[in-house]
């Protein structure tokens, strides 16, 4: 499994950011990110910011990405955004199962997959979270509850499908807190991810299926981060919100790359 994958790092705004603010960061990060060729950038805002942030980063290579989207294509679901609206805005990926929507909304494994499905039968690249609370990790419980998220996660996909998806290992403990895992635990967690897809769909798209960190992902711990063979790159959430910052977990993505 050492296929060459390109390194990804998408930028989670979560509930922050007016529409102006949103089209200033995006402004602000759209030519830096645009010339890091060996790297692909994601910026996810608030539904609200999704059309701005397109025609801000028109021309430019950086993807736009969502923060979550229902099963259904449409229908009375009040609140809710469908995977044909956003491919319709042109977004490209859309982050599913975040641990925040986990655990304060109550998503659970079988829902995550309905939208994983939902998703790419819309064009959109999922990027399906996973991973386990402190509880769980002090009990010695990462990799049964890792696993249990990603085969739920996959279920009834194609090869083809779980190849070209994202997957973003994000231990709860970490997410916010400035307490990231060490390099050599998201390592050794993000390789047990692989070899889980692999049970599941096989050697090539297990080799393809880019892995990504999240959790209090910084310019600081991003270039130990990106030198772990498993780690195709980061999803990013407060720093994502400061444009050096960004700038830089991008650009020591790229520099891993090479």
């Amino acid at each position: 499994m050492q296929t060459k994958r390109r390194p990804i790092v998408a930028g989670n705004w979560k509930m922050n950011t007016t529409l102006g603010e949103g089209r200033d960061l995006a402004a602000a990060l759209c030519r830096p990110l645009d010339a890091l060729g060996g790297v692909e950038a994601v910026l996810c805002p608030p539904f609200i910011s999704l059309a701005a942030i397109r025609e801000t980063l028109a021309g430019a290579s950086v993807s736009l990405g969502a923060q979550n989207c229902h099963y259904e294509p449409k229908g009375a679901f009040t609140g809710e955004v469908s995977p044909v609206m956003l491919a319709d805005l042109g977004c490209r990926y859309v982050i599913l199962g975040h641990s925040e929507r986990r655990a304060h909304l109550g998503e659970t494994d079988a829902l995550v997959n309905r939208k994983v499905r939902a998703a790419l039968a819309h064009g959109l690249t999922p990027i399906v979270c996973v991973g386990e609370d402190l509880a769980q990790q002090d009990a010695g419980q990462t990799e049964g509850v890792v696993a249990s998220q990603v085969q739920a996660a996959l279920e009834h996909l194609s090869g083809d499908d779980v190849a070209g998806m994202v997957i973003a290992y994000e231990p709860l403990w970490a997410i916010g807190t400035g307490r990231p895992a060490s390099a050599e635990q998201a390592g050794a967690t993000i390789g047990v991810i692989r070899r889980i897809v692999a049970g599941v769909a096989g050697e090539g798209p297990a080799g393809a299926v880019r892995l990504q960190y999240g959790g209090s992902v910084t310019p600081d711990n991003a270039p130990e981060l990106f030198g772990q063979p498993e780690i195709d790159g980061a999803l990013v959430g407060g720093a994502s919100l400061k444009v050096t910052d960004f700038i830089a977990i991008c650009t020591a993505a790229h520099m891993g790359a090479g």
